[in-house]
């Protein structure tokens, strides 16, 4: 019960850091490099502060190869996902980005010969059935090439991570060194990018929220439940989070959910549930 309770309130950080990453950039008109830099910036600062405070200095050592991949998928998601949002429809960029991740992940797992058990694949099915009824576009839509490349990209990078995440003995000190190292990175896209100084200075605070608390410290939680987790089922539990995020959304914007959303939720609540039967 204690893992089950822990991996909702990863989901619920990953769908509130999406209402965040929309205010800034669509709402105050934050630069996507900007924001970007922002994020990984404020969650590298509380994540080291807490690591130090709580590990010590000792406990910031990592194996070069671990720590390399975290930085760099972390990077890619970062960089895909920012870029992305201002280029592809909301709904299908959601569907294209987890889906991405499921498909990585499932990859991931067969790779690594993990089981998936019959109930696990129908689960999966059933979930992703769920995603997509809910976000079929239901007129003529123009999908942006870069965009839906860019999004699926960000979504291979997030499948990376997560995987890579099972390999990690403390998650929080390697969630700080991947947003530390990931920092320059996104500094040389802001300058190269030059994307700074737009949009309103309100921005910002959805911007650090969203890198110290809901980036920060929930990839931080999430590393810690990885190794706990078969990868199979932490692609499909990752599908709640369009859901989730869908709400979130609702709540803030005032904005009531139609009736095929809760048709969708109870597909993806479900598919999540089958997929933890045993046998």
């Amino acid at each position: 019960m204690r893992l089950v309770l822990l991996t909702c309130l990863v989901m619920i950080a990953f769908a509130a850091n999406s209402v965040l990453n929309r205010w800034a950039v669509f709402g105050a008109g934050l630069g996507p490099a900007s924001v970007a830099l922002l994020r990984v910036g404020s969650g590298a600062a509380v994540l080291l502060g807490l690591t130090l405070t709580l590990r010590g200095a000792s406990a910031l050592r990592l194996r070069p190869s671990v720590l390399g991949a975290g930085a760099a998928t972390l990077f890619l998601y970062l960089f895909g996902f920012s870029i992305a949002s201002g280029l592809i429809d909301a709904g299908l960029g959601a569907l294209t980005l987890f889906g991405s991740v499921q498909i990585t992940m499932f990859a991931g797992a067969l790779i690594l010969r993990e089981p998936i058990s019959r109930w696990r694949w129908i689960g999966a099915a059933l979930a992703f059935s769920g995603l997509v009824l809910l976000l079929l576009p239901t007129g003529t839509v123009r999908v942006s090439p870069a965009g839906f490349a860019l999004m699926a990209l960000a979504g291979v990078g997030w499948g990376l991570y997560s995987l890579n995440g099972r390999r990690i003995a403390d998650p929080l000190a390697a969630t700080a060194l991947n947003f530390t190292l990931a920092t320059p990175l996104a500094a040389l896209w802001l300058v190269s990018a030059q994307d700074w100084g737009q949009g309103e200075a309100w921005g910002i605070w959805p911007a650090l929220a969203s890198g110290a608390i809901t980036s920060g410290l929930g990839y931080a939680l999430w590393y810690r439940v990885l190794p706990e987790l078969p990868a199979s089922f932490a692609a499909i539990a990752q599908l709640s989070v369009p859901l989730l995020a869908a709400l979130g959304g609702a709540l803030v914007l005032a904005e009531a959910p139609k009736p095929i959303f809760w048709i969708s939720a109870a597909l993806v609540l479900g598919g999540i549930g089958l997929s933890l039967k045993r046998r």
